[in-house]
């Protein structure tokens, strides 16, 4: 147990000076730190991620954590488990991990479809995830948005029957961008999960104002949230994510894994305790953000690309006056973008990488 312990303070990365990591290494970052990266050949405006992370303290921490790789995760994931916990004022049973929020979506749908019955999500959404379900037995059941292109939760509502097992809410929503209000969503949440499970992913609500939902999962076991480090921290391709559920629910959930909690790496936990404690590469990564969206936004309007207001680090467009072949553009400029997401209005959706490189994506359309 005593090894244990030690090993915990080597590899516990918010412990600063309690072993292998210098005291420097934890020295908080300045602006220079999170400026643009490199030049790559390629623009890339396709995945949502964050163009700026991971930031210096997650990048020590993940490189120094290497040394100790060749052992396993269980303390330094206990340390992450807490240190969530704290984050959200739940408790340690609240939590489940997962390799990016993209497991936990599964395991939810695993959770959710333990009885055939159905799946109502809105369309369009983030519904890569539910590919599961359905190979599982669920139906789903898609609700159209509304005309400005926001979750329209009283069609949920109304749609919710005796075989309904999992609603999903994606706030903010991917690919539009739209949030639902706060309000708003807390009555759907109270009236909804009476009758079935929600699960609510808020992969992109650190780029806004409105707070987590985390607080009523103590009490409410038909709520589910999925949380990510994926986006606003920078460590997409860290693959670490995590549910905050009811303490029952998570249990149930825990047997849907092959070894709970077991799919995070050491690398990847490093990374994700130390960017819970650098505030600051949070803060600059929403100015820099919101500076860039806006930018977006007004050239995009200008050449007459209809967008919609945006709450995250994407805009969500209408192609459908612009005159040139969108596509073949990025395609010439070497910038990856995505797809046309819904046809009638031809509506597709651009990540927000830095300033230059959105001045870059706007030459390419002019």
């Amino acid at each position: 147990m005593s090894n244990r312990r030690n090993w915990l303070k080597q590899t516990s990365l918010g412990l600063v000076g309690l072993g292998i990591i210098p005291l420097e290494s934890f020295a908080m970052p300045t602006k220079q730190d999170i400026l643009e990266p490199k030049e790559d050949s390629l623009i890339r405006l396709k995945s949502n991620e964050n163009p700026y992370g991971p930031s210096a303290l997650a990048k020590n921490a993940m490189s120094t954590s290497i040394k100790v790789s060749n052992r396993y995760n269980w303390e330094l994931l206990e340390e992450l488990i807490r240190e969530i916990a704290q984050k959200h004022a739940v408790t340690d049973q609240n939590i489940l991990l997962g390799a990016g929020s993209s497991e936990i979506l599964n395991v939810v749908a695993l959770y959710a479809s333990k009885k055939t019955g159905n799946l109502i999500i809105a369309d369009t959404t983030f519904d890569y995830w539910t590919i599961t379900a359905e190979n599982a037995g669920l139906k789903k059941i898609t609700i159209p948005l509304t005309a400005d292109k926001k979750h329209d939760l009283s069609a949920m509502l109304n749609a919710i029957d005796s075989d309904t097992r999992l609603i999903y809410i994606c706030n903010p929503n991917n690919p539009t961008g739209t949030i639902c209000a706060n309000e708003a969503l807390l009555h759907f949440i109270k009236e909804a999960t009476k009758r079935t499970k929600v699960l609510v992913d808020e992969a992109y609500l650190d780029y806004t104002d409105q707070p987590s939902l985390a607080n009523l999962v103590t009490e409410n076991k038909n709520l589910i949230i999925a949380k990510t480090f994926s986006k606003i921290y920078g460590l997409a391709g860290s693959r670490i994510g995590y549910a905050l559920a009811h303490s029952e629910t998570i249990e149930e959930m825990n047997q849907l894994q092959f070894a709970t909690n077991g799919s995070v790496s050491v690398v990847s936990a490093s990374g994700a305790l130390a960017s819970l404690k650098d505030h600051k590469f949070v803060a600059e990564t929403i100015s820099l953000n919101t500076a860039a969206r806006k930018y977006t936004i007004e050239q995009l309007e200008q050449l007459q690309i209809r967008c919609i207001p945006s709450h995250t680090n994407f805009v969500y467009f209408s192609l459908e006056n612009y005159n040139k072949d969108f596509f073949e553009q990025l395609k010439k400029n070497r910038i990856i973008g995505t797809k046309i997401y819904e046809e009638k209005g031809k509506w597709s959706r651009i990540t927000i990488g830095t300033m230059k490189e959105m001045q870059q994506f706007i030459k390419a359309l002019e």
